[in-house]
């Protein structure tokens, strides 16, 4: 089981701090990072693929460092957010070359593998510049995979592909974390890092946010209120009710939704006084949701912090 830790890690430019101080482990299974753009979130893979040194800290895989460690290379694939591909190669040269370069046994074997994995067999006598962005990306998959890394980086892996392509290498990653391996993506696409990933680090300004999946974040921010949608037979009474309760902030009538968006700064004590006090007023309680809980909720309360 592959591991990559970043202790304490920091990473500067001349003046500019772009990672402050990190600390955090990515193991097997999915995991999503997080953060606006400028956050730090490609120099995190940067270091973790061995392209940049840390400043302070250290970043390793299995207790071994990454930086100038040919091993630890052999280890890791790295799907890049820049292009950074030759366009006159064909996409079985491009992925070939990456196969012979790591010096495998049988490096054409290793390519046939990795472009049938990303499905673009049919395509790959191709040159690279007649091949559309999606297409781009899931050449550079191939790349990545050719050597059978333990750890796979991705910077941005859904840009520009189409709805199937995304659904494709989505499929793809769940399966290869389910497999064991250890995968870490960045995307701004706050849906579909909630549909792939089991575990979630967030980077904001250079600094490590938060980490875990994003229900257990939003429930560990209790100097924010919760926000609930409650439909029942009767909103004026239950709203009433609850209101008078020290679990709640505030009640508001939503008339799109035909519910009650309710704040509740007493997480525990709601969900114990809501039903109770329904009961109490013979009132039935249809619908009793969390309206805040989405990663791009939870997100935008931790960039806002």
């Amino acid at each position: 089981m592959t591991t990559l830790h970043i202790d304490h890690t920091s990473r500067w430019f001349g003046n500019v701090v772009a990672v402050n101080d990190i600390t955090m482990d990515i193991g097997p299974g999915v995991t999503g990072l997080l953060g606006p753009n400028g956050a730090g979130k490609s120099t995190l893979i940067n270091m973790m693929a061995g392209f940049l040194p840390p400043s302070t800290g250290s970043v390793t895989l299995d207790s071994a460092p990454i930086w100038r460690n040919q091993e630890a290379y052999r280890e890791i694939g790295l799907v890049p957010e820049r292009e950074g591909m030759y366009d006159f190669l064909t996409g079985w040269d491009f992925v070939l070359a990456n196969a012979e370069l790591h010096k495998l046994s049988d490096p054409a074997a290793a390519a046939r593998r990795a472009l049938a994995t990303v499905e673009m067999e049919q395509a790959q006598d191709r040159k690279i510049s007649t091949y559309s962005k999606g297409m781009r990306q899931r050449v550079k998959m191939a790349s990545a995979l050719v050597h059978d890394p333990s750890a796979l980086l991705l910077d941005e892996p859904f840009n520009g592909m189409d709805p199937r392509q995304r659904m494709q290498l989505m499929r793809l990653l769940r399966e290869m974390g389910d497999a064991g391996r250890t995968v870490l993506f960045s995307s701004h696409i706050l849906e579909e890092v909630e549909q792939l990933a089991s575990h979630i680090e967030v980077v904001v300004a250079g600094r490590h946010a938060a980490s875990g999946d994003f229900r257990k974040i939003r429930r560990l921010m209790t100097d924010r209120p919760h926000r609930y949608l409650v439909r029942s037979s009767d909103d004026r009474r239950l709203a009433a009710a609850l209101i008078a309760d020290a679990s709640t902030a505030g009640i508001e009538l939503d008339w799109n939704e035909k519910a009650l968006q309710i704040q509740a700064i007493d997480f525990g004590r709601f969900t114990e006084v809501l039903p109770r006090l329904a009961r109490e007023h013979g009132i039935r309680l249809y619908t009793v949701s969390p309206s805040d809980e989405s990663l791009e909720s939870v997100f935008s309360y931790l960039v806002a912090a």
